[in-house]
């Protein structure tokens, strides 16, 4: 069966994903994660760049290369987001067209095409949110988007709430090491006001005479 070759090629092909940087392909689909910028193409542009027919019988290797075939087709061209699932799809044939057909007789156009835009958006998300949107499952972009922006807004408060504890602690441990030293430069002080203190002899201020042998004044 077609969605069983696809299940196989999409497998081996997501455990490729570490290799490929920046532009790892999306598991739901044959087109890459990274999103650029695009401007307006057209099916007759599509068309002129030769894709490749895809049966479904041809086998994993060549399922791969249709994939890969669609890939450099839609950089060239720079074929939106939203048209690639409709433009690729046109390739297909006999088993693969069946499949395809029986699965949107299944789920309906829209929400074909809407989960491919999920998978994407959801693709492209940093990887600081990107395992926890997937982990909630959401069924539409737009639940997608708010998840995202919800996970997001947490991750800046916290690091915000971070930044401040830290510059909290810096300052108190300042102001504490700042307050040692002056008390320590205020013991230093005393003792050396003490110690000029003590070693200052008193004048005498009787009336004996001195004593040239013990130098004390007596009798």
């Amino acid at each position: 069966m077609i969605d069983q070759g696809i299940t196989a090629a999409l497998a081996v092909r997501d455990a490729l994903r570490s290799t490929n940087g920046d532009d790892s392909h999306n598991s739901g689909t044959c087109v890459r994660r990274t999103e650029r910028a695009t401007r307006k193409c057209t099916y007759v542009d599509f068309l002129k760049c030769q894709p490749l027919p895809f049966k479904g019988t041809e086998g994993v290797a060549s399922l791969s290369q249709w994939c890969e075939r669609m890939e450099s087709v839609f950089h060239i061209i720079n074929c939106a987001i939203e048209n690639q699932v409709k433009f690729a799809t046109c390739t297909l044939h006999s088993v693969a067209l069946t499949w395809w057909n029986t699965h949107v007789k299944t789920v309906g156009h829209e929400a074909t095409y809407e989960s491919d835009k999920n998978e994407k958006y959801i693709g492209g998300l940093p990887d600081m949110i990107h395992g926890s949107v997937v982990a909630s499952k959401p069924k539409t972009m737009q639940e997608a988007i708010e998840i995202a922006t919800e996970l997001m807004d947490k991750k800046i408060r916290t690091f915000a709430e971070r930044e401040t504890a830290s510059k909290r602690k810096f300052e108190n441990t300042l102001r504490n090491t700042q307050n040692q030293q002056q008390q320590s430069n205020k013991r230093q002080n005393t003792g050396r006001v003490y110690t000029a203190a003590s070693g200052e002899k008193k004048q005498y201020g009787g009336s004996k005479p001195l004593c040239a042998k013990c130098n004390y004044h007596h009798d």
